[in-house]
This record gives structure tokens, sequence and C-alpha cells, in this order.
């Protein structure tokens, strides 16, 4: 490669600063300052606003102005404190892709042979990625500069640099080779709508990058499923315990909607109500922060304009806690919307036993899977489910035991319409009410009849729910079945068909809540309870309900 022409200092400029004097402020007074003092700093070339530039939706005047690149105070803090593996879990548009393709750009112009690749869940997203920010930024470098490091090749995908061997690319997938920096844009996304890709990422992309390399996922929280909550959960909670990172182990960094300054609005112009600021003073304590009146007004204006008042859309888009992006309704589920409303309404709290009022119970009984069930007391007009069981591969025992356990006053156990067909026994064929009345004599059991359409007891339990209240301890693996109770997935068309996704664990709870709205009337609570039950009530003196 032809050398560049060497550059002569002035005798105007500062010979005696050497690149270590060199911080973001530095202002280059010509071309020398330029290349041999600034260019030479990476906390100047990335953090001075004077080299990269962006193109930018922000500005009130211009769509797409091009700006100086200049990181906001949650990409700084992200640059400051980046490990081996990162995971950010994230608000909307803090503009996390944007500063690691210019670092990506910038680790592949300044150091040699390197490899920097950037995934996005579709080659359409990819390419946009590389030419609004990776392509322009290279283009908009100063003259002197891309005469320093010219491309050797380039493609809409692609840049390969002359002076260095160095490049930079995106794709769906990267599997070949060395990827000394890796960047996976909205990993959420990919691993609900494209789990297949996910594992490839997994299985092929991450091992890729060296073990002193650096690897990027970062997404908006896309519900409580896929690759990309299983990896952000076991990191946060490894972040808890105070001892250093291995280089392979996943750093956990969140940054939610009130770390954004320019997120203010006049409090005048937009009401907070006083349920409101019990849930920011809330946020404040837990996440250590202060909220003040413009920030609680953007917040109650950005929920009501953009999100049309919708409480889960804003914890997915613009979370204040980790906790808050998974509550939100995960596209494609049945009840998510539901059990969201219910936790703003705070009937997912502590729910306790009551003592002689009668414990109902609804089952989903697995055939050779998971069998399911829910305990409910019905009390002053409120279906109180105190308790969850669950387990697979047990016989039925096992769950009378664990229901036994309890110590409960049982009323009457809500069997699916299939416990009265034969299944193979180890000496007779026979069905699962048999053996549970064999095993259990003394209890009620009733069969709720069969729906028609599966639709019409999911519309059933949708209609249900606001009557609900839900013990948050004992019944927190049930409620986390149902919110992630969801439609199957399309692999061809990516698009969510009308039938439930029967194979991840999560229909066994859905399946056993359903029998309470299909088959449970109070007015027929007395008809159903055994004899037995009524008798033991009587000599308890407790109230049957």
């Amino acid at each position: 490669m032809k050398q560049p022409p060497k550059i002569e200092p002035k005798a105007t400029s500062r010979t005696e600063l050497t690149p270590a004097d060199v911080d973001e402020d530095f202002v280059p007074q010509d071309d020398w300052e330029l290349v041999e003092l600034a260019l030479k700093s990476w906390t100047w070339r990335i953090f001075s606003g004077r080299l990269y530039k962006i193109m930018t939706k922000d500005d009130e005047t211009q769509e797409g102005a091009v700006v100086p690149f200049k990181p906001n105070d949650p990409q700084r803090d992200f640059l400051a404190s980046i490990h081996y593996r990162n995971i950010i879990l994230k608000a909307r548009q803090m503009g996390f892709t944007t500063v690691i393709a210019i670092v990506w750009l910038d680790h592949s112009l300044f150091v040699a042979n390197q490899r920097c690749g950037i995934i996005a869940h579709n080659l359409e997203d990819a390419e946009k990625i590389f030419a609004d920010k990776v392509r322009f930024a290279y283009d908009n470098l100063p003259d002197i500069l891309k005469e320093r490091m010219p491309l050797k090749s380039a493609t809409t995908k692609q840049l390969t640099f002359a002076h260095n061997n160095s490049a930079i690319r995106v794709a769906t997938s990267m599997r070949s080779g060395t990827i000394h920096r890796l960047h996976v844009s909205e990993m959420g996304k990919i691993a609900i709508k494209y789990p297949e890709k996910a594992r490839e990422i997994i299985s092929g992309s991450f091992p890729a990058v060296p073990q002193t390399g650096i690897a990027v996922m970062e997404s908006t929280a896309e519900g409580k499923a896929g690759a990309f909550f299983d990896y952000a959960t076991r990191a946060e909670k490894r972040s808890y315990i105070p001892k250093p990172l291995a280089n392979k182990e996943w750093a956990f960094h969140f940054y939610a909607w009130w770390q954004m300054p320019e997120y203010r609005a006049d409090p005048d112009h937009y009401e907070v109500l006083p349920e409101e600021h019990l849930y920011f003073d809330k946020i404040e304590v837990e996440m250590n922060t202060r909220l003040d009146m413009w920030q609680r007004a953007w917040y109650v204006m950005t929920r009501d304009e953009e999100f049309a008042g919708d409480a889960p859309l804003m914890w997915r888009e613009h979370p204040s806690t980790p906790t808050e992006c998974w509550q939100q309704s995960l596209e494609g589920t049945y009840f998510g919307p539901q059990v969201a409303l219910l936790r703003s309404k705070g009937q997912i709290t502590d729910i306790p036993h009551v003592t002689g009022v009668l414990v109902h119970t609804f089952w989903d009984i697995g055939a050779r899977d998971g069998t399911a069930i829910w305990c409910m007391q019905y009390l002053g007009g409120w279906k109180r489910f105190i308790n969850f069981f669950e387990d697979w591969s047990k016989g039925y025992e096992h769950y009378i035991k664990m229901l036994r356990q309890t110590g409960y006053l049982f009323g009457t156990h809500y069997l699916p319409h299939d416990a009265i067909q034969e299944r193979p026994g180890q000496v007779v064929v026979e069905t699962p009410l048999d053996k549970l009345q064999e095993l259990a004599p003394e209890w009620n059991f009733h069969i709720v009849p069969r729906v028609q359409d599966l639709q019409h007891g999911i519309n059933a339990t949708r209609a249900m729910l606001p009557s609900c209240k839900f013990d948050q301890t004992n019944c927190e693996a049930g409620l986390d079945h149902i919110e992630r109770y969801h439609k199957k997935l399309s692999r061809t068309t990516g698009q969510w068909l009308d039938t439930p996704e029967k194979n991840d664990g999560h229909s066994e709870a859905a399946d056993a809540l359903r029998q309470c709205a299909q088959g449970f009337d109070p007015d027929l609570i007395h008809q159903h309870a055994s004899r037995s039950v009524q008798r033991s009530t009587a000599e308890l003196g407790g109230l049957v309900v």
C-alpha cells in the first residue's frame, strides 16, 4: 500500500504535548495535532464529538440530521464498565447499537488484523445498521484519516481496510473464523421470533469470540421466554455475588428510562395522580435514585400519549427496574395483559389461607407429562388462589399426598374432561378419576365438561381473572406459567398461530386454571361438596363458603 505523506508540525503546533495529554476536550489546531496527538487517544476519538458523525432523528428541525457522535450518559456508563461478555437490558431509543457500531468501527480502524461483527434479527435490519451507522460514520471521517486508512474492499455487509487488514461486517449469524468484537442487536426479539437463529448464535457465534475478545447482546425485554430472558436473568443474579467475573461470565447492565436526562416534561401540562406518585416513590427506593416532577410527568405523558395508557407496553419499552422489564405482556401470549393488570391493581400480593373456608382445587392431568393444581378459596366474591402445585412424571399418589400435607379443608376437586378417559394402568385399564377416587375416597371430584372450542375456555379465563387474587409467593411458579402461556409460532412465516404451544411446560398451569373458569359456580358449591366434607366442617364450626 502506498504510504501517505508525512505531516510536519507547524511552528504554532503544541509539539511538547503527547497523546497521553489528550482528553475529550482537546481541540486539534492542525492536521499534525489531529494525526499525531488526537487520533492516538481512544478517549478523544470516542468521547470528544469531533471525529465520528451519525444520523439522528432527534433534531426538531430536520429528520435524519447529521450530528457529531458524543456518547450519552448510559452509553458512557456502559463503556466505563464494559466486560468481556456483556448483556444490556434497556429502555428503547438509548442508542446502544449506535455506540457499539462506532466503537467497533474505531477498533477496526486502529487495531490491526481484527474482525468485528454485528448481528441483527434479519438481513434488512443488518444492512440498515451497516449503511446508516458503520458506513456512514466511515464516509464522514476527515479526508486525511480516510487517506491513511483506505478501504481494501466494501460491500453492503462488510468493510475491509487496506492499511491494517481489519474488517467489520454485519450478518444474521456468524460462525466462521475468529470474531474479536461481536454485537447482537435485539437479542430478545431474535430469541422469541427466531429461536433456531438464537441457538445458532449461542452455539456458533459466541464461541467464535476469543476469551479476551468482547461480546455484547442488547435488547429491550420481549417477555419471560427465550434465550435472552434466560441469559439476562442469570447474569442479573450473578451481579449480586460480590466476586470478580471470569472472562466468559456475562456482566449484567441495566439502563432505565430515568437515566436519560432529556426524558422530561412540564408537570404543569401532565397530571400525576396520587397512586402514580406511590409508584414513583417505590422506584426511588428500589433503585436508589430520585425522580423529580419533570421526570414523573414525562413518564405519564409517554405512557398515555404514545402507548395509549398501556402499562405493560410501557414496562417493556421504558422499564423503571430490571424486574419490571419482564412484567410486560409478551406478544402472542394469552393472559399476559390480564396478569399485568392484576399486578398493577395489587391483586397479586400476600393471600393467606383462611381456616375453616373450603379449598377447591383445579387440575390439569398429564398422561406422561406434567400435572398442575391450583388451590382456591372463594370468599367475599373473590377467587383467592392460595397455592399452586406442579410436577412431572409422578403418579397420582404423589399429588394426593402433597395436597393432604397442606392440612386444607377441601371442598371440590375439579378435573378436566379427559379424567374419565381410560389410560393403561399397572394391572387394569382405568381412568384418572377411578384412580383418584380409589386413593382419596372421601374427596369429592367433579368433571368439568369439555368446551367445543378451546378459545371459548381461554376467553372465559380472561373474563374470570379480574375477580381473582393470587398469593405472590405460593403461586409464583403458576403465575409465571400463566404469563408465558402463548401461541405457537410458525417457523416458516414467523407469525403466531391460533393454537397454544404445548411443549414448553407452561400449558399445564393454564389448562388447570381454565377448569376454574369453565367449571366453578359459587351457587353450586354446596351441591358439589361431599357429605363428609360438610360434616367435618360442621364439627369444626368452620365457615363453608
